[in-house]
């Protein structure tokens, strides 16, 4: 249980850059941005250090002229995204049995 505990994905707003992920085949920068109210630098960053863990890639793109990046979580993101939610389902459950 504990080596699925992950810090890199830990950190609140990676942890909820990956629950977005999850949910899609990827997003585009300014949708996530806009959902998790972060500036273009702070999200930038946060990309970053998932890609860096081979967590999610980046794709860019134009659309009407104008550069855009899509994040999509890649095949080891989703197992290490499960594996720590479940680490942290059966925390909260042993706070709940206190």
């Amino acid at each position: 249980m504990a080596d699925d505990f992950d810090e890199i994905i830990h950190a609140p707003n990676r942890l909820r850059i990956c629950s977005i992920l999850a949910e899609v085949h990827e997003a585009e920068f300014g949708t996530l941005r806009d959902a998790l109210a972060l500036s273009d630098s702070v999200l930038s960053k946060h990309l970053k250090v998932l890609e860096d863990a081979r967590y999610i890639e980046l794709r860019k793109g134009t659309v009407a002229t104008r550069t855009r990046t899509w994040a999509g979580l890649t095949k080891e993101g989703r197992v290490a995204f499960k594996g720590h939610i479940a680490v942290l389902r059966t925390l909260a459950a042993s706070a709940d049995a206190l």
